[in-house]
Formats: structure tokens, C-alpha cells, sequence
């Protein structure tokens, strides 16, 4: 059985969403925040070296990082779906959006919420620095999805699953106003309209409000 060690409000909600749209039998381990620190608790650290969500075990298989966890699911038990090889037309699309979110986005959004946590007065430059990097991003993820429905062109795909939390969860720790982005706030709305991610959502943090616009 396939387990997923799931830490509230992290990015290990995209294995619990990819295994909901895969339709794939797992146990869901539920694990609490410190709640001074906000960090994983130590029954959760215990698990893998680096201590973070998200961690799944199945069978000898200990498995960290969400990204190699969603390649190693999608290898095993995705039977070909939600990643096009190397034979599709999307598949260079594919891999740039997959890897785009943890290469790109996320980190200038976490140096934001580190930034922000400094104190930094509005116009240091490292701040306005971090700040147009993500405007960039922003800019760049608004202009694809002005073009196509889901990242990799015409099919949802796991470059998808890998963004929501991005664009979603994380924005409770590094606030975004997209406002300006509305092809990005209509992309929202069409991951938010998926039963396979209102199954995850409500399975993995029953209860929180979704940040969909």
C-alpha cells in the first residue's frame, strides 16, 4: 500500500490530489504543524533526513521531495496518464510547466515570505529585486494560460497539480494579489472545479478555505 505522509498546508497536498486523479488506493497519514514554529512535528521528521513534507513509504520504497514523488507515482501507477512521453507534440511543454513551478515560481515566492519575515523597508533593492522576478513569472505562467486551458496545452496534465499549490495553499504563507492575472484566476477556477482536487482538499485539510481567486 502506498502511503502518503501528509503535513496540513504543504506541498504534499499535490500527492494527495495525484493519487485522487489517478483514482489509486493509499493510506493518508495526517501530521499537525508545531504550533510555534509552524515546522514539521517530530514524529514527522523522524520519517526522512530532511524532515519536510511530503514523504511517502510503500513497501522498502522511502520517498521525499514532491517532485520525485510525483515522477515515482506517475512511473509506477500512472499507467501512462497525466504525463505525456516523449512521443506527444506537448511533451517539451510538459516538462518545462512541471518543472517550472519548483524551479521558478515557488522560490521567488519563498525568498518573498523570508524577505517579508526580514523587515526590509519597501524600497531595498533585494526586495524589489525578488518582487519583479515574480511579477516576471507571474507574467509569463498569464500569458500561457491566456492561450491554452491547462499548462501542457489542451489536457490537464500533473504540471497542473505541481502548480495549484503554488498558486493556492502557499499564498497563505507568501500573500499574492492576482488581481491583475485573470486568465491565471480563471485557470483557478477550473482546478477548483475538479473533483478529483476537491476530493484531495477535503481529504488533506478538511476545512480550509481554498485561496481560488
Amino acid at each position: 500500500m502506498l502511503t502518503v505522509h501528509h503535513l496540513g498546508k504543504s506541498q504534499s497536498e499535490r500527492i494527495v490530489w495525484l493519487c485522487e486523479e489517478l483514482g489509486i488506493p493509499y493510506e493518508l497519514k495526517h501530521y499537525a504543524r508545531d504550533p510555534v514554529t509552524m515546522l514539521s512535528p517530530p514524529e514527522l521528521r523522524a520519517l526522512h533526513p530532511i524532515g519536510a513534507a511530503p514523504v511517502i513509504t510503500e513497501g522498502e520504497v522511502l520517498l521525499a521531495e514532491s517532485a520525485a514523488i510525483m515522477e515515482y507515482i506517475l512511473a509506477r501507477h500512472g499507467g501512462g496518464r497525466l504525463a505525456p512521453g516523449p512521443e506527444a507534440p506537448e511533451f517539451a511543454d510538459y516538462l518545462y510547466w512541471f518543472h517550472f513551478t519548483n524551479g521558478t515560481l515557488q522560490p521567488v515566492l519563498g525568498r518573498l515570505m523570508l524577505l517579508g519575515r526580514a523587515g526590509l523597508p519597501a524600497e531595498h533593492k533585494v526586495l524589489l529585486a525578488a518582487q519583479e522576478r515574480r511579477e516576471r513569472a507571474l507574467g509569463h505562467l498569464e500569458r500561457r494560460l491566456a492561450a491554452q486551458p491547462w499548462l501542457a496545452g489542451r489536457d490537464f496534465t500533473a504540471a497542473d497539480i505541481m502548480i495549484g499549490f503554488t498558486l493556492t495553499t502557499m499564498r497563505y504563507f507568501s500573500p499574492v494579489d492576482l488581481a491583475p492575472y485573470p486568465a491565471i484566476r480563471a485557470y483557478l477556477q477550473r482546478i477548483g472545479a475538479r473533483p478529483a482536487y476537491q476530493r484531495a482538499m477535503a481529504k488533506g485539510d478538511p476545512g480550509m478555505p481554498l485561496l481560488l481567486d
